[in-house]
């Protein structure tokens, strides 16, 4: 089976982040969200992978090649306009004769995808539908659905009093290829305001998967100190260390200071030099290369690689994008530091 991953959005909500780099590529712990999301593919046993760009796509090319070597065949295809989430499977069409996966390549979640597969098969539906369940559904497009778990209604943001669902379309699906027959070439078009509802007039069977434990689409900052934070909670797992079995990953090549004060849970990678009096933690991940300087804090927050925080500075629930430099006794709180110059992030 092969996979489309819809990698072309500008990832607005979460700039400054994505000014300079296009939202799959963004690092969870160090790697690119997509290569993250790729791996997880491949433990399931899918290696044919389609990426659909837009936004910068050349980054996202040079970074994965053809994929081998990640052990996977990659094959791209490029917008020159967005052309909304089934505009863009549409533009697919070529890649695919066959059942096949597609994903929001924005999406942290850990979907048994073989499960997710056979569940499918089972209900000899056109489209299975991943879902989530979330609190207040009144900002996102709801799902409801009947006693067998086929859809009944596409309801967007709709007020408490208009659905008794809370459950929201996750991005990952599974398409028959006849599905494609239903989508117009050649312009934009909205799966969720468009194509489902048309699926649904014309009698096709969707079904929802609801078994889902952890879900979240990395579209804001605050969503992006999230997601790693759950990652030091154990939440979802990385392929490199089992948090739930040991809150504190430090690399063998890191150099700590014995002054140093470090406290769980904690992610301190490559390379990172720590020096004297610094505190380092709790929730708090330093990817590699980077350096802490003597009487520093870096407390609930994200350094990435090659990155230096300065003597006496302090950097609290912040991201630290690479190569920056904190300067000596300076502070960062709920902010970005990007190209060096710091973002106010609403809390």
């Amino acid at each position: 089976m092969k996979a489309l991953f819809l990698a072309g959005g500008f990832g607005t909500r979460l700039r400054p982040i994505t000014n300079d780099l296009p939202k799959p590529m963004v690092p969870i712990m160090g790697k690119p969200l997509l290569e993250r999301n790729i791996e997880n593919l491949k433990k399931f046993g899918i290696s044919e992978i389609v990426l659909s760009t837009c936004y910068k796509p050349n980054k996202i090319k040079k970074y994965f090649g053809d994929g081998s070597r990640f052990g996977v065949k990659i094959s791209y295809i490029c917008e020159d306009e967005p052309l909304g989430t089934a505009g863009a499977i549409k533009n697919a069409e070529k890649f695919f004769d066959d059942t096949f996966l597609v994903f929001n390549a924005d999406i942290l979640s850990d979907f048994d995808i073989s499960d997710m597969i056979s569940f499918h098969k089972q209900k000899g539906a056109l489209a299975t539908i991943a879902v989530t369940h979330v609190d207040n559904p009144s900002a996102y497009g709801v799902i409801e659905h009947d006693e067998n778990g086929f859809i009944t209604a596409f309801k967007e943001k709709p007020k408490p009093d208009e659905t008794s669902s809370n459950l929201i379309n996750a991005g990952v699906y599974i398409f028959e290829p006849e599905l494609l027959k239903e989508i117009p070439a050649g312009r934009a078009v909205s799966i969720e305001r468009e194509t489902y509802p048309l699926l649904l007039s014309k009698g096709y069977k969707m079904a929802i998967y609801d078994r889902c434990s952890y879900w979240l689409d990395l579209g804001t900052p605050q969503k992006y100190l999230k997601a790693h934070k759950d990652i030091l909670k154990g939440l979802i797992k990385i392929k490199e260390h089992d948090f739930n079995k040991n809150a504190q990953y430090i690399s063998k090549t890191a150099k700590i200071s014995r002054f140093a004060k470090i406290k769980e849970p904690v992610y301190i990678g490559d390379n990172v030099e720590i020096s004297s009096f610094a505190n380092i933690g709790p929730n708090t991940v330093i990817f590699g290369n980077s350096t802490i300087g003597t009487d520093a804090k870096v407390v609930e927050s994200i350094v990435w690689d090659n990155a230096h925080v300065e003597g006496g500075a302090s950097v609290v629930n912040s991201v630290v994008m690479s190569n920056c430099v904190v300067d000596r006794n300076s502070d960062q709180y709920n902010s970005i530091l990007a190209d060096n110059l710091s973002y106010t992030m609403a809390v």
